[in-house]
Order: C-alpha cells, then structure tokens, then sequence
C-alpha cells in the first residue's frame, strides 16, 4: 500500500505543493500582518534635504546677493568655472 501511495504523491507532487504552499504562505503572511507593528513615520530624504539647505540659507553670512558691479559670480581663469565649493577659497 505504501509503495502505491509513494508512486502517487511522486507523480502528482506539483499538484499537491503548490496549493499547500499557497495555503501555508497566506496564512503566514496574515499572522505575520496581525502581529506586525508599524515603522515610525520618518521625514523622506528629499524633506532633510531641504530642510538643511533652507537652515543653511538662513545661517549663512551674506543673506542678501551680491551687486552686479562687483561680478563675483564672473570666475578669473577657466579653472575657476567649475570649482566645487568645498575648494573655493574664502577671500
């Protein structure tokens, strides 16, 4: 008997696992929704983001642009045109 049993659930088997796994993961994940906790509710980076640039803004010590007569956005040489703040030197 066990011999026929065997040969049966060996050439049905893609029949009998899969259902049974679909049943054992639905209830799985429904357990697992039931006794979840939810993630604290962070701000998105895009939000710290703006947020530092705008403290940023707000501490800088010139608050108010430059007068066009001064040109200091015009660089001197070429290799001043894409330099990276971090770079720049303080005049």
């Amino acid at each position: 008997m066990w011999p026929l049993v065997m040969n049966v659930l060996r050439a049905y088997a893609p029949y009998i696992t899969l259902p049974a796994a679909a049943v054992i993961g639905f209830v799985g994940y429904n357990i697992e929704k039931h006794f979840r906790t939810p993630p604290p509710n962070r701000p998105s980076i895009e939000e710290q983001r703006n947020e530092r640039l705008l403290k940023e803004l707000l501490e800088a010590k010139e608050a108010a642009p430059a007068p066009l007569s001064e040109k200091t956005f015009v660089p001197k040489t070429i290799f001043e045109k894409n330099l990276s703040p971090s770079l720049a030197k303080e005049e």
